[in-house]
């Protein structure tokens, strides 16, 4: 029996627009929570079936960096990656509407995972 590798599919152009890292999956901004942003990333965490593969992403404030800001790093399975793809889709954020701060940790942790 041959089990298919899961591979998350990645939100469209009209979200991943400009300059947007080819490592990141999709982008989600719920303005009631100081971690607003939250951040998917493409390459899972490990790979596997669909019921084994993890997604890594990163829930943050406008200010990641500040010393009050928020910048999170978790995992999830990709069932739940889906599922909160699915109700949150209404909170879908362009690249370009992201703060220049939270791009700039973006940026980084794509070239962090493209290291790994």
């Amino acid at each position: 029996m041959t089990i298919n590798r899961y591979s998350p599919r990645r939100a469209t152009k009209r979200w991943t627009n400009e300059d947007c890292p080819a490592g990141v999956l999709a982008m989600f901004d719920n303005p009631n929570f100081s971690d607003r942003y939250t951040v998917f990333y493409a390459r899972p965490v490990r790979v596997g079936a669909y019921a084994e593969t993890i997604i890594g992403y990163r829930a943050m404030s406008e200010n990641p960096a500040h010393p009050q800001g928020v910048g999170i790093w978790g995992e999830m399975d990709a069932y739940q990656v889906a599922m909160f793809r699915r109700e949150n889709h209404g909170r879908s954020i362009r690249w370009s509407d992201l703060p220049e701060a939270v791009k700039a940790l973006v940026r980084a942790d794509c070239k962090d995972l493209d290291n790994a």
